[in-house]
């Protein structure tokens, strides 16, 4: 038994990570027990209905829960045919990786849900995703990798196709106050929250606590502030020090074209045909940029990052560059890779997106971020990897 007092905090923290894999080996042999258990139709031997009713009993699991580990067991043991010949398991490789206490159960259903999405080949790349992040970002990047696989396939054309769903706002009076109600599309919808945005952040702490309103309350306070702002019509909310911007990335030849997709810096992907519609009204702001798309330097030297510097952020990183943060820019802050105190300029080359979470834990951590080929990567502390192998965000990728 370790006498977690007398460890540091680091040991403390790598000793957890060897206890979770010992646990994690040792549900795999469960697993292996469970495989067997319905193999042989030990549920009709004793007497049962089926083998989740069994493990009921046994140990005292939920029916959901039970189901849950026999359809995963089922995913990692190998099959004897009648013929006594043996049938590798369906996800060899998750099998794998599980074996060695590298995936927890929730881990092998994230795992599992992807690969009904993509083509059993790229089992390899959605194990590494297992073994570096939370399901919840498995389940995302997943997404991500089967949209890159079948994003040129044609679209496939109904005899009657049904026209997009067009806006809907309702309003009605009930005692004194006006509920509203609203459906919007991608690009309205998008544009609807950058304006809101900025204007539903907490106030600052001025010394009688934070901001005590919730989400909600801060949002219907920002909706009535905007009306405000609307009637005196020159004035409007900024994001970043510049008036409001929803920013599309888009290939110019796609654009030309009208192929293709572009992506909103919410994540959504939006027909290039739209694109070319919102452009009819909007201001073009130009980027060129790299062979792995980060925008060229356009900064100078101040502490406070501008609107031109900012928007190429967005342009690069495309929200918060933490590995496995799905936040988009409007939530993020410029962060010095070099700090401005020690002399690093106020430039894209020294500059990354990061949440408030994440640029928090970047000042107060162990965690690295350094720019490889102008490209913001991270370092993780030695507790959580020891040989703190390079990390980039792989969900705000093109």
């Amino acid at each position: 038994m370790i006498e977690t007092r007398l460890l540091s905090t680091d040991e403390l923290l790598r000793s957890l990570v060897d206890e979770v894999t010992e646990i994690r080996v040792r549900e795999n042999a469960a697993l292996q027990m469970i495989a067997e258990l319905d193999r042989r139709g030990a549920a009709s031997e004793l007497g049962y209905r089926n083998l989740p009713q069994v493990l009921r009993h046994v140990v005292r699991w939920d029916l959901h829960v039970a189901t849950r580990w026999i359809d995963t067991a089922a995913l990692l043991t190998s099959e004897i045919t009648p013929t006594g010949s043996e049938l590798a398991p369906v996800l060899p490789l998750t099998a794998q990786a599980v074996a060695e206490g590298a995936l927890s159960v929730e881990h092998i259903a994230a795992v599992a849900a992807v690969m009904k999405t993509v083509p059993a080949e790229h089992e390899a790349t959605v194990v590494g995703y297992a073994r570096t992040f939370e399901p919840r970002t498995v389940r995302t990047l997943g997404g991500k990798l089967a949209y890159s696989l079948y994003q040129d396939d044609p679209e496939p054309r109904e005899p009657d196709p049904t026209p997009p769903p067009a806006n809907e706002h309702s309003m009605q009076w009930k005692n004194g106050r006006l509920e509203i109600r609203a459906k919007l599309d991608k690009v309205t919808g998008a544009k609807y929250e950058a304006l809101l945005d900025p204007l539903a952040k907490p106030r600052p702490d001025t010394g009688e606590g934070p901001d005590p309103r919730t989400r909600s309350r801060r949002e219907g306070d920002a909706l009535a502030e905007l009306i405000e702002l609307m009637l005196r019509a020159d004035q409007l909310p900024e994001h970043g020090g510049e008036p409001v911007t929803m920013t599309v990335t888009l290939r110019y030849e796609d654009l030309v074209k009208q192929v293709g997709e572009a992506m909103l810096d919410t994540g959504e992907h939006l027909p290039a045909d739209q694109v070319r519609r919102v452009a009819c009204d909007a201001g073009i702001i130009p980027a060129v940029l790299g062979g792995e798309g980060q925008p060229l330097d356009i900064g100078r030297k101040t502490r406070s990052f501008p609107a031109r510097i900012r928007r190429a952020l967005v342009l690069r990183d495309r929200g918060c560059a933490f590995p496995g943060c799905d936040r988009p820019p409007r939530h993020c802050d410029g962060h010095h890779v070099r700090h401005w105190a020690d002399g690093g300029d106020t430039s894209v080359d020294n500059a990354v997106l990061l949440c408030r979470a994440h640029h928090t834990l970047i000042h107060q951590s162990k965690w690295e971020v350094r720019m490889i080929n102008g490209i913001p990567t991270f370092y993780p502390p030695a507790w959580l990897d020891p040989q703190q192998r390079p990390r980039r965000n792989l969900i705000n990728t093109a």
